[in-house]
């Protein structure tokens, strides 16, 4: 099958297309869309599906209207995967939905697919996963990438500022706060944490904060430092961060909230914590007890095995020969 991904992200284009990939099909990525290389790349490539994912460059409003135009024109199925849900819904992935008008659609939150499926949307559940051309662990890395205890992820102030009830808020509270109350040093990357001061009620000191980090290097940090934190965006579902890390052998300490119970058992695979003091206490046990983090890291990474792109790929073409979107045999 071809598969035509309409995106320029190494984000996304490392994730699920890989995971098509790795079941034999033909994938293009079509790089930054105008208005004129739309049809020809379609023309050309000739795809059995379209595929489109989350909010990036590639889907500005008038680039969701020169995709819908196409692809209707082509009659070929096009799928959306809702990587923004549940807190963008209503004010970034519907409007999205109803101006490119996919044939199915894929979300992250699985309390949104009823949702969907109320407005005569097809949809289904669909997670987050890892890639082991990307995801991996590594044996040598850079020194500026080690350090005891890590984070990587973007800070969001605005986000956070905008709602202050979103669990990530909760995640930093606990993961986060209790290191910069005692001083305790984390290497942190990712964009504007500089700016959190008012939301952390702490200051960052500037060494701390060591920016931005491409996409492809960061299992670098997870595989090569001592504990990696995982911040969480929410009780139900688990960060795309979550899945990486552990397949990149990182140990993993993030917060213990029923998702991450029911994919993972805490203890043996990763490690969680429902408050500040169980955050500091599980730090300073697993930064002296080398062998005990070194069989947590081993096991977590055997168990985040079944949660590959491949077979989240598999899972995806599965939903859509039932749905009769396509016939199988492509």
């Amino acid at each position: 099958m071809k598969i035509l991904c309409l995106d320029s992200s190494p984000i996304w284009l490392n994730g699920l297309p890989n995971g098509f990939r790795d079941l034999g099909h033909e994938i293009k990525a079509s790089g930054p869309l105008t208005k004129d290389n739309i049809p020809r790349i379609i023309a050309e490539f000739e795809p059995d599906l379209i595929y489109s994912v989350g909010w990036g460059p590639e889907h500005t409003k008038i680039k969701q209207d020169w995709i819908r135009e196409n692809v209707l024109k082509a009659k070929i199925p096009h799928i959306y995967w809702a990587v923004e849900d549940p807190h963008f819904t209503e004010t970034y992935t519907l409007p999205l939905l109803m101006r490119m008008q996919p044939d199915f659609v894929f979300t992250l939150s699985k309390e949104m697919v009823s949702f969907y499926q109320s407005l005569d949307i097809p949809a289904a559940h669909l997670d987050f996963g890892f890639h082991s051309s990307i995801h991996r662990q590594h044996s040598r890395t850079d020194s500026k990438y080690e350090g005891n205890i890590s984070l990587v992820a973007n800070a969001y102030p605005l986000v956070l500022q905008d709602a202050p009830n979103h669990y990530r808020n909760q995640s930093l509270q606990i993961l986060l706060k209790p290191l910069l109350r005692l001083n305790q040093q984390i290497n942190i990357w990712g964009r504007n944490w500089e700016q959190m001061e008012a939301i952390l009620g702490e200051s960052i000191p500037q060494e701390w904060i060591k920016g931005y980090l491409s996409y492809t290097d960061a299992s670098k940090v997870y595989s090569s430092s001592s504990i990696m934190i995982g911040l969480q965006n929410y009780e139900t579902q688990v960060t795309q961060r979550t899945y990486e890390i552990l397949a990149s052998g990182g140990f993993l300490l993030t917060s213990d909230i029923p998702a991450v119970r029911e994919l993972f058992t805490p203890g043996k695979d990763l490690v969680v914590s429902s408050s500040p003091k169980e955050t500091l206490e599980l730090l300073n046990y697993y930064l002296i007890n080398h062998e005990e983090r070194e069989t947590i890291r081993k096991q977590g990474k055997a168990s985040v095995q079944p949660h590959s792109y491949k077979n989240r790929a598999a899972y995806v073409l599965e939903c859509l020969y039932k749905e009769g979107i396509l016939k199988r045999g492509l």
